[in-house]
């Protein structure tokens, strides 16, 4: 996503023996969900060239999804690793807030950005992911998990069909590995228009300088940031009580489930040029399962499902603070029953 030129985790995959081969393109400040970049150009799907890779690290997700690297480095503030990992086929892990350190990297809302790995195998993820964080925790043995399905989150949703049963299919082939799956009233979970308020205040004061300066933006952002500065400050801090409120219900609900399942994006393709999908602002569309886990601080660990398209559906399992140990023992599991799996997009 945002420009990590220096930043710690380089140097940590570095040291390990990654080889870094190149910068990747991404939406304008990682301020958003197309990579469409006014001054560098659009990145392209492989799966499709006229369509997205989502965003903000599009380039990420393409560089993977085409085979020119098994492994690429994103960020995460809404899905910013996610949505990229859905549109391409890719696997992304958005990790527990200040679990990989940010050093190095520009900051777009520092009380919840993450730093991420996009990957073509749950075992790249998992080697990506150690050496950044420098988690040294056991992978546990992963069976008779507790699974929750948010029926609220997902009722609102503005879902594909194709999404929506690809989904079932894979919740029910959880169901036949032998976890304990229960769909549960998940009020409360849901996106709000708090979301935008909780953040107005850090983008507006990360910009001001260069804003100031009269530094050059593309109109996508520019608009963006005109609708932050606008935001008063007692809805930021009106907003900021909804986040802790959030927090909560999610620990609540990690006493019930161990995972979270939910589709990763509503829908699989985002046609570069258009602003809407559907009757929504693509916006809102490919960040609706992404951002809410930016706010609640969680890890979410976004999978594509093996055979289900071109591009294929993904699929999220969402954990409680500091379980990618776990998430990444889950995906694995599944991607050892083929219910989910890596393929290289044919363009």
């Amino acid at each position: 996503g945002r420009h990590v030129g220096g930043c710690d985790e380089l140097y940590a995959l570095e040291a390990a023996g990654g080889v870094i081969i190149g910068r990747t393109g991404l939406h304008e400040w990682a301020f958003g969900f197309s990579s469409e970049n006014p001054h560098f150009g659009p990145v392209r799907n492989p799966w499709d060239t006229g369509t997205s890779t989502g965003g903000s690290s599009g380039g990420s997700g393409a560089a993977v999804a085409a085979g020119i690297t098994p492994i690429a480095i994103g960020t995460d503030t809404g899905g910013s690793v996610r949505v990229p990992a859905a549109l391409c086929g890719t696997y992304g892990l958005k990790v527990t807030h200040g679990r990989i350190p940010l050093t190095g990297v520009f900051p777009l809302v520092p009380t919840i950005d993450t730093v991420g790995p996009l990957a073509n195998s749950v075992s790249s993820i998992d080697a990506a992911y150690r050496v950044m964080s420098d988690d040294t925790a056991p992978e546990p043995t992963i069976r008779d998990l507790r699974i929750g399905i948010p029926a609220s989150w997902l009722e609102s949703a503005p879902m594909s069909e194709e999404v929506d049963r690809v989904f079932s299919e894979v919740v029910d082939g959880v169901g036949r590995l032998g976890h304990h799956v229960r769909v549960f009233d998940s009020s409360g979970l849901t996106n709000a228009p708090a979301m935008w308020d909780a953040i107005a205040g850090e983008v507006t004061a990360v910009h001001h300088e260069f804003r100031a300066a009269g530094s050059p933006y593309g109109d996508d952002v520019a608009k963006r940031l005109d609708d932050a500065e606008a935001v008063p400050a007692s809805a930021g801090e009106s907003a900021r009580g909804w986040q802790k409120e959030l927090r909560a219900r999610f620990l609540a609900t990690f006493e019930d489930f161990d995972v979270l399942l939910t589709p990763t994006t509503p829908v699989t393709r985002k046609v570069i040029g258009e602003d809407m999908i559907g009757e929504h602002h693509y916006r809102m569309v490919l960040s609706y399962f992404t951002a809410l886990v930016n706010h609640s601080l969680n890890p979410a660990f976004a999978m594509p499902v093996a055979g289900s398209g071109s591009p294929p559906v993904s699929v999220q399992a969402i954990g409680p603070a500091r379980s990618e140990a776990q998430l990444i023992a889950f995906g694995r599991s599944l991607e050892a029953a083929g219910l989910v799996g890596f393929q290289l997009a044919p363009g």
